[in-house]
Parts: structure tokens; C-alpha cells; sequence
């Protein structure tokens, strides 16, 4: 999928739309999302021109995601959060509805999600995912 200049987060990095933003530097920006799934949501964004993960060089990624911890260590900080939800939607059919790479880091103290590790998978069907997923590396 081609980059679409006209998105919203591409029209906060060219400062069109505003943002409340937390943190900046030349390579990311941090801002507080408008419709926020608990207090202090906040959204890490690339200024890379990327659609999904998979669009991102490396040297882009690596930056961004040292960023994304800085954040949710000030997350954690400041909001007293007991834990951070790391979330990242690439692609349309995961739910992506920005067409820009972001990563959304929500205090869990005040968000409800299914507890990890509560339900044993199935080891044969995790075994096939790992396959495929070495055979693509």
C-alpha cells in the first residue's frame, strides 16, 4: 500500500492538525491520543514515512522503539502505572485504522484486557506458527 500524504498523523507532522505532544525529536514523535482507551494513552509515531511495521527500515525502528520505551517509562512514572499495554496494529486486517506506523502505549492500571498467560495454547497448532514463521525468516 502507497503512502497517503493526507493522513491524519502526516498532517500532525506538517503541523495542519494539532496535537498534544509529549515528546519530539528529529526522527519521532509522542502525543496523547484524542480518543484514548484509559488515561494517559499515548501514540509514538515515526516521522518516517511508513504504513506499517513491515515499512520501516531498521535504523527507523530501532530509534522509534527506544523511544517507545522512554515513553512508557514516563508513563509508568508519572501515572504510578502498575503496567503498560504495548500495542501495534499492522495492516488494515489487524485493525489498523491510521494509514501510519504508530504504536499506542496505554497504562494497564486503568485499562482491561484478558490476562496474559491465563489460557494454556494448544502446543501442536503453536509448533505449525513456528514453523512458518522460521521457513519466512
Amino acid at each position: 500500500m502507497a503512502y497517503d500524504q493526507n493522513n491524519i498523523f502526516a498532517k500532525i507532522l506538517r503541523q495542519e492538525i494539532p496535537c498534544i505532544k509529549v515528546y519530539e525529536d528529529e526522527h519521532t514523535l509522542a502525543f496523547m491520543d484524542i480518543m484514548p482507551q484509559a488515561d494517559g494513552h499515548t501514540l509514538v509515531i515515526p516521522k518516517y514515512e511508513a504504513v506499517t511495521l513491515l515499512d520501516l527500515p531498521t535504523s527507523e525502528l530501532t530509534h522509534t522503539i527506544q523511544v517507545v520505551q522512554k515513553i512508557a517509562l514516563a508513563l509508568e512514572k508519572s501515572l504510578d502505572a502498575k503496567g503498560i499495554v504495548l500495542m501495534q496494529l499492522s495492516g488494515e486486517a489487524a485493525g489498523q485504522t491510521v494509514p501510519h506506523l504508530h504504536f499506542h502505549l496505554i497504562p494497564s492500571s486503568i485499562h482491561t484486557l484478558k490476562n496474559h498467560a491465563s489460557d494454556m495454547a494448544d502446543q501442536a497448532q503453536l509448533q505449525i506458527f513456528a514453523e512458518k514463521i522460521k521457513a519466512a525468516l
